[in-house]
């Protein structure tokens, strides 16, 4: 049985999205990072349920559209309607510490502009931590796609006001 102080709270379910049962939902968090928890849970007749993600569409920074396992019409979604989203607290506080050298979490560049040079590059739409290299996945205006160490020493300055980050690129690495 989950217990509420093994949980933290994430945002909110708002209602059902047409008629397959997914959900959109309010965020304190980047829709992102809900891939990394293995469930989200849900207080239901005063015990809290665990549900397993299967999809999820971003509709803006905190707001998604959410698929869950179980959930297949819109009347089992309108269940959840207005029900708090929880994750455990454990699998948060693990994410949260998985920060780079400089004490960032990993997925906080996520929505960052990356420029060379004072030349805008593109924006940061992932981080791949899936090797020992760390890699931002940046989109280019034309759409294309590029990855770009997270290496500490190509990082000339980092702006959180304006989420820009300045690098000092290789010549040549953007051509890859």
């Amino acid at each position: 049985m989950i217990a509420r102080d093994e949980l933290i709270e994430l945002g909110r379910y708002n209602k059902p999205h047409g008629v397959n049962g997914e959900l959109s939902a309010t965020l304190d968090c980047d829709c992102a990072l809900l891939s990394h928890f293995t469930c989200l849970v849900s207080e239901i007749d005063g015990i809290f349920v665990p549900f397993f993600l299967d999809a999820i569409r971003p509709k803006n920074v905190s707001a998604a559209l959410l698929t869950l396992d179980g959930i297949g019409d819109e009347r089992q979604a309108a269940k959840l309607v207005n029900k708090d989203i929880y994750v455990r607290k454990q699998e948060y506080e693990q994410l949260m510490t998985e920060e780079d050298a400089d004490g960032y979490p990993l997925d906080f560049f996520i929505g960052f502009e990356v420029l060379d040079a004072g030349k805008h590059v593109g924006c940061i739409v992932d981080v791949d931590d899936t090797t020992d290299n760390v890699l931002f996945v940046v989109e280019r205006k034309d759409e294309t796609i590029v990855q770009i160490p997270a290496a500490d020493d190509l990082i000339v300055d980092i702006d959180e006001q304006e989420k820009s980050i300045e690098m000092d690129l290789p010549e040549g690495l953007l051509s890859l």
